[in-house]
């Protein structure tokens, strides 16, 4: 597998594709927030506004959506990004169906970006600690399916061209928290931003807890392989060679 720790030239458009509030902040924020510094257009798009995410007693799944989307939406202003979709997914119970296939790929020509980045939907156990949340898997997959070869076969989901959304092709694809990344994204200019984004999601942390080392600690670790500082890792995958690294 070929290691590519060059420095990328940022896309026109980039579109990141995530299953709740909060997964944008903890995995690949730096590399949205270093685009949008360089001028990409940045959209995001989320499957769920994580409406099950609360332990809160007598909560409801509508309160958390309105409390979440709100801090998603702040987190993507701290990064230098305006544009975020709620696809209104339950949490938890999201799979990858012909119709989240179908709305994702209503987005992305919408949207027409030349980078996508999603999530890798084979991951299932991360180390001895965490069993990734099947929502994480389902979305992943889902935005895979989309972007090829969905988005861009002009006889899959004729309804979308009568809506006027003509297909559309996505030139490559970064595909992060995978087991075997073969690019890095330097993030040093920018870790400060994705903690205070990641910081913005309130409701999911305890009171007397900072995210920024164990951010600053996962992207050293990513850093030292690409020989940097702070970087997050991606499986990047070339649907349109254009000679971008």
């Amino acid at each position: 597998m070929t290691h590519n720790n060059a420095e990328l030239k940022p896309p026109e458009r980039a579109m990141v594709i995530a299953a709740h509030p909060d997964d944008i902040e903890f995995v690949v924020a730096g590399t949205a927030a270093k685009w949008a510094r360089a001028g990409t257009v940045v959209e995001y798009v989320l499957a769920t506004s994580g409406d099950a995410g609360s332990h809160v007693p007598g909560i409801t799944r509508e309160e958390v959506a309105r409390v979440r989307e709100k801090e998603q939406r702040t987190a993507a202003k701290v990064a230098g990004v305006d544009d975020v979709v709620f696809l209104g997914y339950h949490d938890g119970e999201v799979e990858p169906t012909l119709a989240l296939r179908r709305d994702l790929v209503r987005e992305i020509r919408c949207f027409k970006p030349d980078t996508v980045i999603c999530y890798d939907p084979t991951r299932l156990l991360v180390g001895d600690r965490y069993i990734n949340h099947p929502d994480h898997r389902a979305v992943g997959q889902a935005a895979l399916d989309a972007i090829a070869p969905a988005a861009e076969m002009p006889l899959i989901f004729p309804e979308l061209r009568e809506e006027g959304l003509e297909p559309h092709r996505v030139k490559e694809v970064f595909v992060a928290s995978g087991p075997e990344p073969d690019t890095w994204i330097d993030i040093t200019e920018t870790i400060d931003v994705k903690i205070e984004a990641l910081r913005q999601h309130v409701s999911q942390f305890p009171e007397d807890w900072d995210p920024g080392e164990m951010v600053r600690g996962w992207a050293a670790e990513s850093g030292e392989k690409a020989g940097v500082t702070y970087a997050e890792a991606y499986r990047r995958i070339i649907l349109v060679d254009e000679g971008n690294g």
